[in-house]
């Protein structure tokens, strides 16, 4: 028998949305200025031993290596997450992220202390990928689990919205660090983003301790007898875990456009750091109004459309996007940029916090979606390392924008196999076998 779900009321949707965008916000301010100093400063800092082309390399893979944690905090977080409840995950995670990223800003240089530095680098990298693997999933769930019936879409990519925001305030504190001569950006000026993160830390711990807990988690939890969630996750969603896997590589787009091409325009065509930042900025400002729009048409006609229709322009602005570099044109720049990631990539990315976390029941929802979304993205975040493989040069644009393409096709393909669940009760979100669910009203 299927428990009635006690509608929450308007407030705490708007407060567990508003509580998910800004501690996303400001949990992804942390992570990604990360990237973008390794696009610009650590091959220079951590890595000078090198050639130019070998510290780029080593630096963008420092990048990537904060991905390789991410299936192991997913397992972890998603346990705590499902076991002990959604707050409790976001909470820790704020406290994780902002530890590590403070850390990198107080670091010794190569100069200073030999190999001890990118090794200290890397090991806090590490912990900023252990503790954002909790993050979207957890806010997620959290969001999702509040939201009306007709508008998890919405509601969930509150979330995303927050991660964009957090993209803005990264690269736009970098613009003026930018700016400053090269020996005062090498030596303190890469700092300030990073020992900036102390602020970061307590405002979203402040958010975040306010937030009530779910109802849905609630009821799970009182349940006797529970089954560990990883258990349950594998013997009974296999098939959806894999499906979410294969769907997140996608965000190698995000990747690709954060790091790769700010490192391709800068350090191989020769293009000025100000104006790329800028590309990243405007980008991200549009996709703020994108992902709700997108979330809001994925509750009328479908998650997997709006999802697809997304994917499939991003394969190809990948393309025109790179290119546009490579000829050092800042106009046709700006303006792929923008349809890329901006428009484009805002589709997919509005619409996985309701796709991905409506695939799961209650029981295991955070730790499907954790461990789905943590594995694809430890793939995007060696596509800038793979990139500069496969792509070496002011001519590898293309070959970059088909490996782009290539996993596009595959998310794809994912996407097909899925579930359309966006008129599917939340009660009976995840559920195998019975009757089909009847369908919520749209409005």
């Amino acid at each position: 028998m299927t428990e009635t779900r006690t509608p929450a009321t308007p407030g705490e949707h708007r407060k567990a949305a508003w509580a998910a965008w800004i501690g996303s916000a400001l949990e992804y301010y942390d992570f990604f200025i990360y990237g973008t100093a390794a696009a610009l400063v650590f091959n220079k800092i951590f890595f000078p031993a090198s050639s130019p082309a070998t510290g780029t390399l080593l630096a963008l893979a420092s990048f990537g290596v904060g991905y390789l944690a991410r299936p192991v905090g997913a397992f972890v977080l998603g346990h705590v997450g499902d076991r002990f409840g959604r707050k409790r995950v976001l909470v820790l995670t704020v406290l994780l992220m902002g530890l590590a990223t403070v850390g990198v800003g107080c670091l010794p240089t190569y100069g200073q202390i030999g190999v001890a530095a990118p090794i200290t680098l890397v090991a806090l990298r590490l912990l900023q990928g252990f503790s954002a693997a909790g993050e979207q999933s957890g806010a997620s769930s959290m969001t999702l689990e509040h939201a009306p019936e007709h508008r998890r879409g919405y509601f969930t990519s509150f979330a995303l919205s927050g991660t964009q925001a957090g993209q803005i305030l990264a690269t736009a504190v970098f613009l003026p660090i930018a700016a400053m001569p090269q020996e005062q950006l090498l030596t303190w000026g890469w700092r300030v983003p990073f020992w900036l993160s102390g602020v970061v830390v307590i405002v979203a711990l402040v958010i975040r301790r306010t937030l009530d807990e779910t109802p849905v988690f609630q009821r799970e939890s009182a349940k006797e007898d529970r089954e560990p969630p990883i258990a349950a996750l594998f013997r009974e969603h296999r098939a959806d875990v894999l499906r979410v896997v294969v769907a997140s590589t996608v965000a190698a787009v995000s990747t690709i456009f954060t790091v790769h091409a700010l490192s391709y325009a800068v350090n191989t065509v020769g293009l000025e750091r100000s104006p790329m930042l800028w590309v990243g900025v405007l980008a991200n400002v549009v996709a703020l109004a994108a992902i709700p729009l997108c979330a809001l048409l994925s509750d009328r006609i479908g998650r997997k459309p709006v999802f697809i229709g997304g994917t499939a322009a991003c394969a190809v602005l990948m393309f025109g996007y790179l290119w546009s570099i490579s000829t050092g044109r800042y106009s046709l720049i700006f303006l792929t940029g923008i349809l890329l990631f901006g428009i484009a990539y805002s589709a997919p990315n509005g619409v996985w916090p309701a796709f991905y976390a409506e695939m799961f029941p209650p029981k295991v929802r955070l730790s499907g979606m954790a461990v789905g979304t943590q594995i694809g993205f430890a793939v995007a975040g060696f596509s800038p390392s793979i990139a500069e493989a496969v792509g070496p040069g002011r001519d590898g644009w293309f070959a970059v924008s088909a490996f782009i393409a290539a996993l596009c096709a595959c998310n794809i393909v994912a996407v097909l196999t899925a579930r359309e669940t966006h008129r599917v009760p939340t009660d009976e979100l995840g559920r195998r076998g019975g009757p089909a669910p009847e369908p919520v009203a749209a409005g």
